[in-house]
């Protein structure tokens, strides 16, 4: 059987690409295709592979300015040629999911979310001021092109990350969608057996919707101190104007990152994610999260005082994405920290391992290729 594997960009190592490098391991007979690929940017699982990119990663600058590209990558994603393959699997944030595949392909659509800049965080990436006005005729040619991709016809079965992400897919597509959590290397994270270091971490992404600033905000009343890993865009704006504990790390390697963790008291959490692997990272070093109640928190963190299944408490939700919220959540923890157990913060997170994806993507898979849909 011939598989195609699709992804929107390769430019770097992120949550959809640690996706993607667990199923080029599954499939090392695939080939790959994406609009943009930088070469050496990604695993070296996922650059062994055969790997396709569209013509706009030809054009001068596509490395570091492709999302200036943006009006274009409807029209390229459609330009490859799927005729000679059995199955195509995209793991899609954005436009993957919208390639054209000929009656004979089948087509599983792994989605980490529909298009966020054009469906449910609009406010986050345009604002609603000039910039907002200015987009709004290409952000509904994209919301167009995004409906007209998703029906059975493009698409024979979706699945999604988590529950709030099905959502969205039932939402926005009208489709159902079984979810498959995403790979977390579990094993490479793990307690150090230690007491907790005084002071909560904050990994960032720097760009709107990660809402780095309402916990910089937080802490410059709480007075705690704050270790801030993690660059992008807002970084510089974000540092120059944070309170005086706040310290900011940059970029640190996998190791040094497990190790903090580790250390930490508990990591802050207040944006929406989709799934959220971060999250997922700080509990298998046996640390709570302290995470917005909403996203993929919601199926990640289990809150202090919840009533259900018996699981044991991992962390606790900020009720909302406001600075007095985020302090009202470090005191309620503070309150309650004894009540965390670090091995049992752990065994919740084994929940979401590597080993456990595989098994479950396969399924899903399979049952495909017998007829399901």
């Amino acid at each position: 059987m011939r598989i195609a594997l699709v992804h929107d960009w390769l430019t770097g190592m992120r949550g959809g690409e640690r996706i993607l490098h667990e199923l080029a391991q599954m499939y090392p007979k695939a080939e790959i295709h994406t609009l943009i690929h930088v070469a050496g940017t990604t695993s070296s699982a996922i650059e062994a592979l055969p790997i396709h990119a569209s013509p706009l990663s030809r054009l001068p600058g596509a490395a570091r300015h492709y999302r200036k590209l943006l009006p274009l990558f409807p029209w390229a994603i459609r330009r490859f040629d799927f005729s000679s393959y059995e199955l195509v699997i995209s793991c899609s944030h954005a436009f993957a999911k919208s390639v054209e595949t000929g009656p004979g392909t089948l087509h599983l659509c792994y989605c980490m979310t529909p298009i966020r800049y054009v469906w449910d965080q609009i406010d986050a990436y345009l604002g609603r001021g000039g910039r907002r006005v200015l987009a709004a005729p290409l952000v509904a040619g994209l919301r167009r092109f995004d409906l007209r991709t998703s029906g059975p016809e493009h698409v024979t079965r979706f699945l999604s990350i988590s529950t709030a992400v099905s959502e969205r897919i039932r939402r926005h597509y009208g489709r159902q969608a079984h979810i498959v959590h995403p790979p977390v290397d579990t094993d490479r994270i793990r307690p150090n057996g230690l007491p907790a270091e005084d002071f909560y971490l904050l990994v960032g992404g720097f760009v709107p919707y990660k809402r780095e600033e309402i916990v910089l905000e937080a802490f410059r009343s709480l007075d705690r101190r704050l270790v801030v890993v993690g660059d992008g865009p807002l970084r510089k704006a974000l540092q120059a104007r944070a309170p005086k504990r706040a310290e900011f790390l940059g970029k640190v390697g996998d190791g040094e990152l497990a190790e903090l963790y580790a250390r930490c008291r508990a990591l802050l959490y207040p944006q929406e994610e989709d799934f959220g692997i971060v999250a997922v990272e700080a509990q298998a070093a046996g640390r709570p999260v302290i995470a917005l109640g909403s996203g993929g928190a919601l199926d990640t963190v289990r809150p202090l005082g919840a009533v259900g299944d018996g699981s044991p408490a991992t962390g606790l939700w900020i009720s909302s994405q406001c600075p007095e919220a985020v302090i009202e959540s470090v005191m309620r923890f503070e309150e309650a920290e004894g009540a965390f157990d670090p091995n049992q913060i752990r065994s919740w997170a084994e929940r979401f391992g590597i080993a456990r994806f595989r098994a479950a993507f396969q399924h899903e898979v399979d049952d495909l290729l017998e007829g399901g849909v």
